[in-house]
């Protein structure tokens, strides 16, 4: 059999949005302490970040990075990890089942994506904590100044506001092991809410609602259907996940997964399509593929048992 292929510069099917080719980061495992952050490392900066590391991802060429979870958000106080370091709480983190200390919050983080050249995603806590909380986090990144929150950023030693744009509501909120987990209503109108109030700081600002974490779960894609028809005219992305294992050590069945990806991609264009149909809406909802990867290694090491690993 043989197969021809002819492509030409000036026949372009659509533009390809540079944030295809971001990333993700979470406080989880050696992610942040001991990977990216290690004030003891031969190679730290006065801030405690590695530059081993950093110029790593300086050479990936990342346009944007989400942050701070993933599953850690979901029982994260962002306000525990601004102000001077040496008065920050010791938390116990119920995601992943360690202790974070806080050394590294928001303002340490964003310095760091700075100097990486890479633009912010945040992620709001929408599993113990709600709509208030959020709508703080947005005035203390965003907000210029004169207001409580933009006040203390300025305090804690930043002018300028980060004018972050793309805003996660909450992270896998489907998941049972998720720390405040949702019914999909329940969740949909949460997030209708917030989106609301995180957009009020400005225009440009995008916000992204949770998807199903896996297209394993019971509840997929029904879980999409009952969030966007609470939330589809006031959010702009809805969200997939997907991770790629071979515990089976079958090659061929591993490489074919990218076939369940498309599928999955194909199935949410569909559930969106339909909402929109639905509610006679004028506005188009987008889908984020903001968590992907592989497990290269012990998955159990990893994961507490509580974490979901039908998808591998």
């Amino acid at each position: 059999m043989k197969i021809r292929a002819t492509i030409h510069r000036d026949f372009t099917i659509a533009h390809i949005d540079d944030r295809l080719y971001s990333a993700f980061i979470e406080h989880m495992g050696r992610a942040i302490y001991t990977g990216i952050y290690e004030p003891d490392h031969p190679t730290a900066n006065a801030q405690g970040f590695r530059q081993d590391v950093l110029e790593l991802v300086r050479g990936l060429s990342i346009p944007a990075i989400r942050y701070p979870g993933g599953n850690f958000v979901s029982a994260y106080k962002w306000e525990d990890g601004v102000g001077p370091k040496d008065q920050r709480p010791v938390r116990l983190d119920l995601a992943w089942r360690s202790r974070e200390t806080n050394q590294v919050g928001i303002n340490e983080f964003a310095g760091w994506a700075k100097d990486a050249g890479i633009e912010m995603m945040l992620a709001v806590n929408l599993g113990t904590r709600n709509i208030e909380e959020a709508r703080n986090f947005v005035e203390y990144c965003n907000h210029p100044s004169g207001t409580y929150w933009s006040d203390l950023r300025r305090q804690h030693g930043v002018a300028d506001p980060y004018n972050v744009k793309m805003w996660c509501l909450g992270n896998e909120m489907d998941g049972p092991w998720q720390i405040g987990h949702k019914e999909a209503k329940e969740y949909g109108r949460l997030a209708d809410e917030t989106s609301k109030a995180v957009k009020a700081f400005g225009k440009g600002i995008e916000t992204i609602v949770c998807g199903s974490s896996n297209d394993q779960m019971a509840t997929y894609p029904e879980w999409e259907r009952q969030v966007l028809d609470e939330c589809y005219e006031n959010v702009d992305y809805i969200s997939l996940h997907k991770y790629f294992g071979n515990s089976s050590h079958n090659i061929l069945n591993y490489l074919a997964k990218i076939d369940e990806t498309g599928r999955y991609i194909q199935t949410i264009g569909g559930v969106i399509d339909f909402v929109k149909a639905k509610k006679r809406a004028k506005n188009d909802v987008y889908i984020c593929f903001d968590e992907w990867n592989v497990w290269y290694h012990n998955r159990e090491q990893d994961c507490p048992p509580s974490a979901p690993m039908a998808q591998i």
